[in-house]
């Protein structure tokens, strides 16, 4: 009887690790497509150079929501997750898609990286049925990259789009080119149960931006209001659908399954599932 429990668990975990293998390594963000001719990333530095944060998210929302995305941008690659399930004793295998680098505006020849407010980022996210990563999520994201590359920081008019424009420019110089999944060059806006029970209202969650030592400059920090922005924020997203096990789940379910939770959450409570806008 014991040796028939561990070949059924045996055959069980080959069934799961096949599927996976088995499975898409990309997912392509669907978006409208390109009826005119859209501005490029080096165009809307210089539209926004002297904007506030609200007239530039309101731009940027524009432009993305049209599907003024690089298309290698649309390219979701597939993070591979685990868990243990103590009370079944089995482990929990899980894959999801992620952006390979972080939300920008433009074309393959010319695009920049737009840091932008929770509001902003939730509102693309929902359009395009995605979410934003937990702080578990950017370490696994970090780990799986293929380009880690050292944060550069800056310390002048840190929320002015010429500074955003600039760590552009310096992270461009840094990647010399090379392609897949990036990591390491931005703080994260992230979910977190710290926004929901911060005693001040409107916070926003950041998380992230690795040494190549895999610490994080940025701890989790839930001290800026949520429409602070400033060069060193990123937006990633993460397609809404998670694959537990081979089966497809929605994000909102993994999470607020007490077990589940632990794929993407490492946080004692994480049924922060949304920002508003």
């Amino acid at each position: 009887m014991m040796f028939q429990t561990k070949f059924s668990y045996l055959v069980c975990f080959l069934l799961i690790m096949f599927c996976i293998s088995c499975s898409k390594k990309y997912y392509t963000l669907q978006t409208p497509p390109n009826k005119e001719q859209l501005i490029t990333g080096n165009q809307f530095y210089k539209t926004v150079a002297d904007w506030k944060w609200k007239e530039r998210d309101s731009l940027a929302v524009k432009e993305i929501l049209s599907g003024n995305i690089p298309s290698f941008l649309k390219k979701f690659v597939r993070i591979n997750v685990s868990c243990f399930d103590s009370i079944n004793n089995k482990t929990i295998y899980a894959y999801y898609y992620v952006a390979p680098d972080y939300l920008s505006i433009g074309n393959d020849n010319d695009w920049a990286r737009i840091p932008l407010t929770p509001m902003a980022a939730q509102k693309i996210a929902d359009t395009f049925h995605c979410f934003l990563p937990t702080k578990k999520m950017v370490n696994d994201i970090y780990k799986q990259s293929i380009i880690k590359l050292e944060p550069v920081p800056m310390y002048a008019f840190r929320d002015s789009s010429v500074t955003m424009w600039q760590h552009h420019l310096i992270i461009e110089g840094q990647r010399k080119l090379k392609p897949g999944l990036i990591a390491g060059i931005k703080k994260d806006v992230v979910l977190s149960e710290a926004v929901a029970k911060s005693s001040k209202p409107d916070r926003e969650a950041i998380y992230g931006w690795h040494k190549l030592d895999e610490k994080p400059i940025q701890p989790l920090y839930t001290g800026h209001i949520n429409w602070w922005v400033d060069y060193s924020h990123g937006i990633r997203l993460v397609y809404e659908k998670v694959w537990v096990n081979g089966k497809p789940m929605l994000y909102t379910d993994v999470l607020s399954n007490p077990i589940l939770k632990r794929l993407l959450c490492d946080e004692a409570t994480c049924d922060f599932y949304r920002y508003s806008y």
